[in-house]
């Protein structure tokens, strides 16, 4: 698959998200859109971004496009609580390769309970999991899939203050394969948003920094912890409380830890990069 084509896709991604997001009921300016916002560190979050990434790792390709297309919407729900679907698809492409070869794509689709009191907002999350080897890497190695597919439940707590957000909790994979998949995750993370834009452009766009802690501990590997770290620009409007509505970033990544993408879950993987990404 050509980078082009990549490009494109994500393009038309954003393009229905932002009709989806156009079609909404309206929300007030300065309220946030969602109880829960999205975690702008995990890279397991269903978003949509697209990152070009330096790595190491002992299977992966040096220098990676990562994408991912996902979103969460509401279904029912009142002033402080809200029952949602979420799904998202995530690919890495080796970008060394003349073919710019898929290299692996995770397909999540779950439903996220979520409430709110106060400060505090809390996510329980019922979802599924199952991962693909792409096509060219499998010609092109020989390497076999494993097949990674699992039923999973997840709790994360969060404190909301004006500019940061700590949350902590963890998951229970119930059903799965391979058999000998370990059930246990622990998952916590911080992340700011400055208050006020000190970037204008125009009247309707403003941009402030952010960043994001994410760590994921996993008992499959002896509790080994993922460390993601991200910092950039949000844009978005400049009047809008930080975190809510609509709003594009860019943002420089870091990761260290036992790989994010699921055929590779069992590998160690470390890398540098930028992305672009989109909220709607």
């Amino acid at each position: 698959m050509r980078a082009s084509a990549i490009v494109l896709q994500l393009a038309a991604a954003v393009a229905i998200a932002s009709a989806g997001a156009a079609v909404q009921a309206p929300v007030a300016r300065g309220r946030a859109t969602a109880l829960f916002q999205p975690l702008i560190a995990d890279p397991n979050e269903p978003q949509f971004f697209a990152t070009y990434l330096w790595a190491r790792s002992p299977r992966l390709a040096s220098r990676l496009g990562s994408v991912g297309f996902g979103q969460t919407i509401g279904l029912v729900g009142g002033p402080d609580w809200q029952v949602a679907i979420t799904a998202g698809v995530f690919s890495q492409f080796n970008m060394g390769s003349s073919t710019t070869d898929l290299l692996n794509t995770d397909y999540i689709v779950g439903i996220p309970v979520t409430y709110r009191h106060g400060t505090l907002a809390t996510r329980l999350r019922l979802f599924h999991q199952s991962s693909h080897l792409g096509d060219e890497y499998m010609a092109h190695t020989h390497a076999q899939r494993v097949d990674l597919t699992f039923q999973a439940v997840d709790l994360l707590v969060a404190h909301q203050a004006p500019t940061w957000r700590a949350y902590g909790g963890g998951g229970y994979v119930f059903a799965h394969s391979p058999a000998d998949l370990r059930p246990g995750v622990l998952h916590g993370g911080f992340e700011y948003r400055q208050a006020r834009s000190w970037l204008r452009l125009g009247r309707s766009l403003g941009g402030r920094l952010v960043a994001g802690l994410d760590a994921k501990s996993i008992q499959d590997r002896q509790w080994q912890v993922g460390w993601s770290v991200v910092t950039g620009l949000e844009l978005g409007d400049p009047l809008a409380v930080p975190g809510s509505g609509a709003r594009w970033s860019v943002l420089l990544k870091g990761y260290t830890g036992p790989a994010p993408y699921g055929e590779f879950y069992r590998d160690h993987v470390s890398s540098l990069g930028v992305g672009v990404g989109f909220t709607p």
